[in-house]
């Protein structure tokens, strides 16, 4: 031990005298990791690579593998233990909010804030030559991204403080009250308005903000001003949680003319719905067949990032996370982390009876579980959306793997029990593939009777547990701001020009028109918005605006169960879906409450700020009911 102390000593000797004999340059050397901030602004590529990198707020876009849906009446999380339940229960607090993604969480959003406040700071007065207007594109695209990032607080908090510079290090305070829900609105609003100016007239590059993106973002914002939970006096009426706080203007509009904001929020859509080079199919004046409807949904969910399904699908996207070859993303894997055990996969997010139920008849009608021809044949002609979203028992999918294959040469998706023939010519009840009682992965199974298809490209080379696959997230879309424009219409009392949009996403999914005016026409659209949209974050939201949450979000979780039983004389080794051969009884039922059990309580409609926050600042207020 002394030898060896004697030999650490002689090396730290020998390498102060070559630290001290060295050159005094060497102390001065730049990191090789780091670039100055004069450098960085005094540089056009280094400059756009700083505003490029506040992208990364962005996240996985939607493709986390625990997703939004699963904290709505979209979806249930097939795993325990990440924090769903903590949210979907209402026994989120402020020192346990749940499972929240980290493009809502305060410090992260903040973060986000702060780097676009540092390139308006120094692009306001550009050091470096201004070739192909590339300062106009940057300052548009830090206000677009410091709307958004606000807007995530926004619909999410309720009003944030607001701060429009990046606090330096030795200031007196660095808190900063919340400022009302109003003034929020109108900073993201301005913030919107200014990156339009910014960004007409040059072309916009995949995954970043043009114009049509910023317009978009406003219409957003605007239609939820106006919706009913930023309304003081009718969220007031509907919720004794909102009628009792004491800030009601951290949550609304105390004040005002709600028609009025309802009008800008119709103004705002349409200026996206004139940007008619991203729409897609919406020029159809009849319904589409359910095949070419199931292909047109198809289409538009993959967003051109399939090379199995032709289309257009990309046009849509007004703004998008886009994944490529070079590095290997979270957001890349949203076929393993969704799709069936009987496939190797995880089922992490898979859909539930309230959502396949709100699915229509191919006619227009509602689906009833009391009309016998529906509760027998419960996945027949149905809204073409419902087949391009999920997977249910019977689904034709992707081959097989090797080792799975010869159980299921017919490759259909198979989530109930079923009888077959067994080797002495008697009857034996075998459980599906991609049930919890699988052969295979059976951890892995849905609780619920179904799987998530939609965004999961069907390439049959995409082998899902090991293959990764490029669909692109829509963080703004055409059609959002089309659904926008309608609603904004009925709250208007224009029902004739929204009956004529909503029929135009109807007719490319291959369904009727509608021609329900009032309270009906809403209740229409209302349904319409939701498998329109599905899996893409607006349901949480939805939900909470139109203040439906305690009848949808805090609804028990419904599922299905399913029985094939053999008919008389016949005789099957190797199970498929086959109604020649089998009756199939489908039950209805909800989840067993020791998995999850929701419940509503109206504190949800504004998520709590974390505890270390209002820690850190004084001057913050408390959301009601925490």
């Amino acid at each position: 031990m002394e030898k060896n102390i004697r030999i650490i000593q002689i090396l730290l000797a020998v390498m102060t005298i070559g630290i001290v004999s060295c050159k005094t340059e060497f102390l001065n050397t730049e990191p090789l990791t780091e670039v100055p901030q004069e450098v960085v602004w005094s540089d056009a590529g280094l400059a756009e690579a700083f505003v490029l990198e506040i992208y990364n707020g962005l996240g996985q876009g939607g493709f986390e593998e625990e997703m939004q849906s699963s904290l709505t009446d979209e979806s249930m999380f097939t795993h325990p233990g990440r924090g769903i339940n903590t949210i979907t229960e209402s026994r989120s607090n402020p020192a346990d909010q749940g499972q929240i993604k980290k493009t809502y969480l305060w410090d992260s959003v903040y973060t986000r804030v702060r780097a676009s406040n540092i390139a308006l700071k120094n692009l306001s007065a550009p050091q470096f030559e201004n070739a192909n207007n590339l300062v106009e594109r940057l300052k548009g695209e830090a206000h677009f991204l410091r709307a958004y990032y606000y807007q995530q607080l926004l619909r999410f908090y309720g009003a944030v403080p607001l701060i429009d510079r990046p606090y330096e290090l030795g200031e007196a305070d660095y808190t900063a009250p919340r400022n009302t829900y109003e003034e929020c609105v109108n900073f993201i609003v301005a913030d919107c308005d200014t990156a339009i100016s910014l960004l007409t007239g040059l072309s916009a590059a995949k995954g970043r903000a043009g114009e049509a993106a910023a317009m978009a973002l406003k219409a957003r914002v605007l239609l939820y001003a106006a919706s009913d939970l930023h309304d003081m006096p009718t969220a007031s009426s509907k919720s004794p949680t909102i009628s009792s706080y004491s800030n009601k203007e951290y949550l609304g509009y105390t004040s005002g003319n709600r028609m009025e904001r309802w009008q800008k929020a119709k103004e705002a859509a349409l200026a996206v719905i004139n940007q008619t080079a991203y729409a897609y199919k919406l020029d159809l004046t009849a319904p589409a067949t359910p095949e070419e409807g199931e292909e047109n949904y198809m289409v538009l969910s993959l967003g051109g990032g399939s090379k199995a399904v032709a289309g257009d699908g990309a046009r849509e996207i007004l703004l998008g996370r886009f994944f490529v070859d070079l590095k290997d993303e979270a957001g890349n894997w949203l076929g393993r982390n969704n799709g069936p055990n009987g496939y190797h996969n995880w089922a992490g997010n898979t859909p539930i009876q309230n959502l396949v139920d709100d699915y229509e008849m191919l006619d227009g009608s509602k689906f009833s579980w009391d009309n016998p021809a529906h509760a027998a044949a419960p996945y027949q002609n149905r809204d073409p959306r419902l087949s391009a979203t999920i997977l249910h028992d019977g689904s034709d999918w992707k081959p097989r793997t090797d080792d799975v294959k010869g159980r299921d040469p017919n490759n259909q998706i198979q989530t109930g029990q079923y009888q077959v023939t067994n080797a002495s010519g008697g009857t034996a009840t075998q459980y599906g593939l991609d049930t919890r009682n699988s052969p295979v992965e059976d951890w892995n199974g849905t609780h619920t009777g179904y799987y998530f298809r939609k965004f999961t490209d069907p390439d049959p080379a995409v082998v899902d547990q090991n293959t990764r696959q490029f669909v692109p997230w829509p963080v703004l879309k055409y059609t959002e701001a089309v659904l926008n424009y309608v609603e904004a219409c009925i709250e208007l009392g224009e029902d004739g020009e929204a009956r004529n949009w909503l029929n135009k996403i109807r007719f490319r999914a291959g369904m009727p028109a509608i021609s329900e005016a009032g309270d009906a026409l809403r209740q229409r659209y209302r349904n319409e918005r939701r498998v329109e949209l599905a899996y893409e974050e607006h349901r949480f939201f939805d939900a909470r605006r139109w203040m439906i949450a305690p009848t949808t979000l805090g609804n028990k979780i419904r599922i299905i169960r399913i029985f094939g039983a053999l008919k008389q004389g016949s005789q099957v080794r190797v199970y498929k879906y086959d109604p020649a051969n089998y009756n199939y009884t489908y039950a209805p039922s909800e989840l067993d409450p020791g998995i999850e059990n929701r419940q509503w309580l109206d504190k949800m409609y504004f998520i709590s700020i974390h505890r270390d926050e209002m820690n850190r600042n004084g001057k913050l207020v408390q959301n009601p009911g925490y």
